[in-house]
């Protein structure tokens, strides 16, 4: 299992937001670039980086910050937030970010995951939102009535490379994962499933670990706080030469 620091950017800065809400917000840093290079140093292989802005207002806002980032490490990025159009999709592809995330896109215009998977095959991600089950968008902020398991099926038939899965009411809080959901949606489908939200400690990482077939965990506010430490959480979840 890879576990993946999140950088989440706002106004160009690093900060977690508590349950996703934009005024319940920590600024981390005024360096996103050095926070990526903490990271790689502590052994991360891939780098999962959100644009915040661009997730409220479906307008990226961050992409100096992105830029920043990318030439900063060597590892792979994975990024979302705000990408809506296969134009922005093209355009971050070719500053060299290796995987791209639609969250918001994949419900208001279910074409684009279609051609963009076509496009840019295995390089796409569906970022399935969800609380009590059921699918949440514009981050975060109206909750569906599409159920997220069914939502996951059709991302796969779409062509989708994988699926981050995130539970919205633990985002944050560091209330530990929602293990029954990871496990539930893992079976839902065959396509990589990458668990976000509620990881506090290094049992929470080692709790998720044992869900069979789970390809990743993000993890954001507990490697922040110093609830986690990275370099040893890569260590317990991934054998060496993983």
């Amino acid at each position: 299992m890879f576990v993946i620091p999140a950088i989440d950017l706002k106004n160009g800065q690093c900060v977690r937001l508590l349950q996703g809400k934009e005024d319940a917000v920590t600024v981390y840093s005024n360096d996103p670039a050095s926070t990526a290079r903490r990271w790689e140093e502590c052994g991360a292989k891939l780098l999962h980086v959100v644009d915040l802005d661009g997730a409220f207002t479906g307008s990226q806002k961050n992409l100096d910050a992105i830029l920043k980032i990318r030439q900063s490490v060597s590892i792979d990025i994975e990024i979302g937030g705000g990408i809506r159009d296969i134009k922005k999709i093209d355009g971050l592809i070719s500053i060299g970010i290796n995987r791209i995330i639609l969250g918001t896109a994949v419900i208001e215009k279910p074409s684009l995951l279609k051609d963009a998977c076509g496009k840019y095959p295995g390089r796409i991600l569906a970022g399935i939102d969800a609380k009590d089950g059921k699918v949440a968008v514009k981050g975060w902020v109206e909750v569906t009535g599409t159920d997220a398991k069914d939502l996951a099926r059709e991302m796969e038939k779409a062509g989708a490379a994988g699926i981050i899965y995130t539970d919205i009411s633990r985002d944050g809080m560091l209330a530990g994962p929602n293990i029954p959901a990871m496990e539930e949606m893992v079976e839902t489908v065959s396509i990589p499933i990458i668990a976000s939200g509620g990881v506090s400690s290094i049992k929470d990482i080692i709790a998720l670990r044992e869900i069979k077939n789970l390809w990743g965990v993000i993890t954001g506010k507990a490697i922040y706080s110093g609830a986690v430490d990275l370099k040893e959480a890569i260590r317990i979840a991934q054998p060496p030469g993983f």
